[in-house]
C-alpha cells in the first residue's frame, strides 16, 4: 500500500502518518527518558570520578580498560544468558531493574559510606611506592565506589540505549520508517539533553536543604536528587514500554523469532560478526568514533580539571556543556536529519560525523600545540586565559562531536542493522554494541594510559595522541563508503521482487 506523499513543511518536521502516532509518540517518550538520564549520568560520572581526592582525568583511560571494558563483556554474558531464557520485553525490564536498583543503592548506601569504604591510607601507600604515571590507576582503587558509579553510568548507554531501545526499535521498524522516524527520535534524546543540562546545572547550584537528613553539603544532595530523578524517571520508563508492547505492536510487527532458532552466546556472537564482512563493517565505524571521542575528551577534560577542581563547579559547567550540545542537536535534528536522511544516501549521511569530528578535532588540537599562535589574538578580545580558551574549544567539539553523533550517526548506524535478518540483527547488534563500543572507548584509553605510563600526564603526550585521532578519522571514513555500497546493494536486494 502506497503512503500519501506530505506537504512540504510536514515533509520537513513532521513526516508522520496519522495512524502511525499510536507507534512513534511511544517509542519517542521512552527514546526521551532513556536520553535523559544518560546524559545526566554522563555529567555526574565525570565529576564524580575526576574531581575526587587524589584523582583527575588521568584516572578515566584506566577506568574505561580496566574496569569498563570487563563490566561490558560480563554484561554481554548476561543478557545472552537472559535472552536465552526471556522474551526481549522482560530482559528490558530485568536489565532496566538492575541498573534502578544500583543507584538507589549507591545514593543511600555507598555514597554515605565513602569514609568507611574507600581504603586511603593502602592507597597512600601504593602511592608512594609507585611512580606518579599509576596515580590514575591508584585513582581508581583509592574511590572505589566512584568507579562503580562510572561503571554503571557508562554501560547506561550501552545496556538501555543502545541494545535494548535500538535493538526494539529495529524489530518493530521498516527501513521505509526508520528514514521518517528516526532523525525524530534522536531529536527527543537532543531535546533530552536540554532537560538534564538544565538539571545538571539546577542540582550543582549550591542548592542546599537544611532539614533533609541527607549529606554534608550541597553536592552530596545532588548526588541524591540525580539518583532518585533516574529512579523515578526509569519506572515511567517501563510503564510506556509496557503500554507500547501490549496495547500497540501487534505480533506480526514484530521480526523477533522464536527463541529455539536463534540460541545466543558471546563466543557464538563474535563468531558470526568474524564471519559477515558486512558487520565487521558496522563494528569498525562504532570502533572508530569511540576512539576517536575518547582521544580528544580524556585532553579537554583534564585541561577542565584545572580550570573547575571543585566538583559542584565542574558539574555545572559539564550541565552547560550539555545543555549547548543538546540545543545544537535539537536545531539539526529539526531542520536537517530527517530531510537529509531522506534525500542523500545512506553513504553522504553517515560520512557527515566523521567530517565534524576531524574539523573540530583539528582546531582544538591546533591550539593545545601552538596557544601563541593563530587564536592568541582572541585572548585579549574576549578577556579570556589561554587555559579558559582551551577549554571552550574543547568544549565546542564536543558539543559538534556529539550532536553529530545523537543526530547522523545514531540513525545511519541502526538503519544498517535493519536490511539484515533476524539473526544477524540480534547476534551482531548484541556483539557490536554489548562489547564492541566498549572496545572502541578502552582502546582510545589504552592508547592514553600507555602514553601517561610513558609521559607521567596527559599534557606530554597530547602530540602523539593527536596524530592517532587523524588516523582513526580516516579509518572511519573508509569504513563509512565501504560500508555503504553493501548497505545499498543489500537494500536494493530486498525491493527486488525478482529476488524474494
Amino acid at each position: 500500500m502506497t503512503m500519501p506523499a506530505f506537504g512540504k513543511w510536514r515533509s520537513f518536521f513532521w513526516p508522520i502518518h496519522r495512524h502511525e502516532l499510536k507507534k512513534f509518540l511511544p517509542m519517542f517518550f521512552v527514546f526521551f527518558l532513556i536520553a535523559l538520564n544518560y546524559n545526566v549520568l554522563r555529567s555526574y560520572k565525570d565529576s564524580i570520578v575526576i574531581t575526587a581526592a587524589q584523582s583527575g582525568a588521568e584516572a578515566i583511560p584506566f577506568i574505561k580498560l580496566w574496569a569498563v571494558l570487563p563490566s561490558a563483556i560480563l554484561f554481554t554474558l548476561l543478557f545472552t544468558r537472559i535472552s536465552n531464557h526471556f522474551t526481549r520485553e522482560k530482559v528490558f525490564y530485568i536489565t532496566l531493574s538492575i541498573f534502578l536498583v544500583f543507584f538507589m543503592l549507591f545514593a543511600l548506601v555507598l555514597y554515605p559510606a565513602q569514609d568507611f569504604l574507600h581504603p586511603t591510607e593502602l592507597a597512600d601507600t601504593l602511592q608512594s611506592m609507585l611512580p606518579k604515571g599509576f596515580k590514575g590507576l591508584i585513582a581508581i582503587f583509592r574511590n572505589w565506589t566512584f568507579t562503580l558509579f562510572y561503571v554503571m553510568s557508562e554501560l547506561w548507554s550501552t545496556a538501555i540505549f543502545t541494545v535494548l531501545f535500538w535493538g526494539f526499535a529495529n524489530e518493530v521498524t521498516s527501513v521505509e520508517e526508520a528514514k521518517r522516524f528516526y532523525g525524530l527520535l534522536t531529536l527527543g534524546g537532543s531535546l533530552a539533553g536540554l532537560f538534564s543540562g538544565i538539571l545538571a546545572m539546577y542540582f550543582s547550584s549550591n542548592l542546599f536543604i537544611q532539614w533533609l537528613p541527607y549529606g554534608k553539603n550541597a553536592w552530596d544532595q545532588s548526588i541524591l536528587f540525580v539518583c532518585c530523578t533516574i529512579f523515578v524517571t526509569g519506572l515511567i520508563t517501563m510503564v510506556i514500554f509496557r503500554w507500547l508492547n501490549h496495547r500497540v505492536i501487534l505480533p506480526s510487527e514484530r521480526k523477533e523469532p522464536p527463541k529455539e532458532k536463534i540460541r545466543m552466546s558471546m563466543r557464538a556472537n563474535f563468531s558470526y560478526l568474524a564471519r559477515s564482512k558486512y558487520l565487521l563493517c558496522i563494528a569498525l565505524i562504532v570502533f572508530a568514533y569511540n576512539v576517536a571521542i575518547n582521544l580528544v575528551e580524556v585532553v579537554w577534560k583534564d585541561q577542565l580539571k584545572g580550570l573547575y577542581p571543585n566538583p559542584s563547579d565542574y558539574n555545572s559547567y559539564m550541565g552547560s556543556v550539555i545543555f549547548v550540545m543538546a540545543i545544537v542537536a535539537s536545531l539539526t535534528g529539526l531542520f536537517t536529519t530527517t530531510k537529509v536522511v531522506q534525500k542523500f544516501s545512506w553513504t553522504a549521511c553517515a560520512l557527515i560525523p566523521p567530517i565534524i569530528v576531524g574539523v573540530s578535532g583539528l582546531l582544538f588540537f591546533n591550539f593545545i600545540f601552538f596557544p601563541n599562535g593563530a587564536f592568541s589574538w582572541i585572548f585579549s578580545f574576549l578577556h579570556m586565559t589561554p587555559l579558559m580558551l582551551a577549554v571552550t574549544l574543547g568544549s565546542v567539539q564536543n558539543c559538534l562531536s556529539r550532536a553529530s553523533k545523537y543526530t547522523f550517526f545514531d540513525a545511519t548506524k541502526e538503519m544498517a542493522f535493519i536490511p539484515l535478518s533476524p539473526e544477524s540483527k540480534l547476534k551482531g547488534k548484541a556483539a557490536i554494541d554489548g562489547v564492541g563500543s566498549r572496545i572502541g572507548k578502552s582502546g582510545g584509553s589504552a592508547i592514553h594510559q600507555g602514553l601517561i605510563l610513558m609521559f607521567s600526564s596527559v599534557a606530554a603526550s597530547v602530540p602523539y595522541i593527536a596524530g592517532i585521532f587523524f588516523l582513526i578519522i580516516l579509518v572511519w571514513g573508509f569504513s563509512v563508503v565501504t560500508l555503504g555500497k553493501k548497505f545499498d546493494e543489500l537494500n536494493a536486494e530486498k525491493l527486488d521482487p525478482a529476488t524474494r
